[in-house]
């Protein structure tokens, strides 16, 4: 029978205080990656490298939501929280997403899963379809409910003014395709980008039934999970530690293996 209390984690500082930190170049390379792609997708369309073009596309969701907005949400790149705030609201624009209602539903995910109130975790106990459909309505259900949760505070205007910006792009998209189609076709493959994240996020990587903290979570390990998901797949890794930045996972991932041994965690891992 699993245990239902786990031994006490290690702390941070026990790990090592370096794996909050970044280098200046790591920290330019998480702000301005995504901006990259962005202009990529704009280049290589407008020339007709249409498959390059789609894979920028995807790169800029990735870079956002993943690795990047993650970040600025858990304001793990030490930035004054003016311009966190800033490049937060801006980088889920450009994926027609509310960065502050992201804010405010993945804190509370960490916060309350897996409770049934956790808006953001609540393909963790659908079905496969069940979720597949979830992501086609899960950033109106994020925004909503972040508007409602924050009425009465700091957030609430600037996840108002996050929504209307995102429709007056949408708007700006469509009424560019008398001119051009390039920001049409940039708006749908963002929009159709996020229908997966419920998928990601929640469905593959939770278990909201298990005894505890270490087994609601799942653990990946392995080159075939590490090469599908850039690197990214220390989801286990980061709820126990979500003041560590994205970069700094592989790490910290080494650091925890004697430690989930000794819980008797066994990770997902494909071998060939």
């Amino acid at each position: 029978m699993e245990p239902l209390t786990p031994s006490p984690k290690p702390s941070i500082k026990e790990l090592g205080l370096d794996l909050m930190t970044l280098s200046g170049f790591q920290l330019w390379v998480t702000l301005f990656l995504p901006f990259a792609f962005f202009v990529l997708y704009f280049l290589l369309a407008a020339n007709n490298y249409w498959i390059p073009a789609v894979l920028s596309t995807m790169a800029l969701s990735f870079t956002t939501y993943g690795s990047t907005s993650h970040d600025l949400v858990h304001e793990n790149l030490k930035l004054n929280k003016t311009l966190n705030a800033a490049f937060l609201s801006i980088l889920e624009l450009l994926c027609f997403r509310s960065g502050h209602a992201y804010k405010l539903s993945h804190l509370y995910h960490h916060k309350r899963f897996p409770h049934e109130d956790d808006v953001e975790g609540a393909a963790s106990r659908m079905s496969l379809g069940r979720t597949l459909v979830e992501g086609v309505v899960f950033q109106f259900k994020i925004y909503f409910w972040a508007l409602s949760q924050s009425r009465g505070r700091k957030f609430h205007t600037l996840i108002i003014a996050e929504g209307v910006s995102v429709l007056a792009f949408i708007a700006f998209c469509i009424y560019s395709a008398q001119y051009t189609s390039l920001f049409l076709v940039y708006m749908f493959l963002m929009i159709a980008g996020s229908w997966i994240i419920p998928l990601v996020t929640s469905y593959l990587v939770h278990t909201p039934h298990g005894a505890n903290e270490l087994r609601q979570t799942r653990l990946f390990r392995g080159a075939f999970f590490s090469a599908i998901a850039f690197n990214h797949l220390f989801h286990l890794e980061h709820h126990l530690y979500p003041m560590v930045p994205h970069k700094n996972w592989p790490r910290l991932a080494k650091r925890l293996d004697a430690y989930f041994r000794k819980e008797g965690i066994e990770p997902l891992e494909v071998k060939f």
